[in-house]
């Protein structure tokens, strides 16, 4: 009787294991990201642009005309194991475009960090390589130092005194040109990590961007003093790098 027993136990292990290594062999979860966008909770679509709907903390209203960022090294990571959705994308809320990716390859249950770049690195950030930057006209100026800009934000705000104004809040690597023989950059993308996900399913994740931080966190953005020509102002790229940090977050995930 303890023989059959014993035989009952090695039969289980051995089709335990056998399932646990079809399993691992064969990757069968799909995984898509969906890019939204509001207000301080109210959503944004292209509906939305020319009209003066929004607030700053700061107190101005604003219409928004564009709206488009760069996103790149969009991944997931499982230990060493990394799964890349996309090396950039860019999203443009006008056109509706970049606000759906889907991972080329299916991946294991389990769990996994979802982390992504807003912008280029400065190892990624190489002038002319995006034909569809290039064709999008997301080209920085060369005395500028070139590259890509990392978004570009223009709308118009209503001034004190109460007339329309335009501004440009455009995200680029920050340059100092005090010195225009030895241009001084400094590195402003940031990572985004939205956390440890757990997969069993075939997975939807909503990131959210709340638009209103560019305004507000950690620095209230005075539009009637930092409005345009914002590219060539170091301090003020530096200012929106720090506010950039707190525009994504984790939306719904549907299994």
């Amino acid at each position: 009787m303890k023989k059959i027993i014993m035989l009952l136990f090695v039969i289980i292990a051995f089709l335990s294991c056998k399932d646990e290594k079809d399993c691992c062999v064969n990757p069968s979860k799909n995984v898509s990201l969906k890019f939204t966008h509001n207000w301080d909770g109210s959503n944004i679509s292209s509906s939305d642009f020319n009209n003066f709907k929004f607030t700053t903390k700061n107190g101005e209203s604003v219409s928004i005309t564009r709206l488009r960022y760069v996103i790149s090294n969009i991944r997931l990571i499982n230990g060493n194991e990394i799964f890349t959705f996309s090396d950039y994308n860019l999203i443009d809320i006008e056109k509706e475009k970049g606000l759906n990716l889907t991972l080329p390859e299916k991946i294991f249950s389990g769990s996994y960090q979802l982390k992504f770049t807003f912008g280029f690195t400065d190892e990624d950030n190489k002038d002319g390589v995006y034909q569809d930057l290039n064709s999008a006209s997301f080209n920085v100026p060369a005395m500028l130092g070139g590259g890509y800009h990392y978004m570009q934000f223009d709308g118009k705000y209503k001034d004190t005194n109460n007339a329309d104004a335009n501004f440009n809040y455009h995200v680029i690597r920050a340059v100092n040109r005090s010195d225009p023989n030895n241009l001084i950059f400094e590195d402003t993308s940031f990572e985004v990590d939205l956390g440890t996900l757990s997969f069993i399913n075939d997975s939807e994740i909503t990131i959210k961007a709340n638009i209103a931080e560019w305004f507000k966190n950690p620095n209230t953005w005075n539009l009637n003093e930092l409005n345009t020509v914002l590219m060539p102002n170091f301090d003020a790229q530096i200012l929106m790098s720090a506010n950039g940090k707190s525009v994504f977050s984790l939306g719904e995930v549907t299994q």
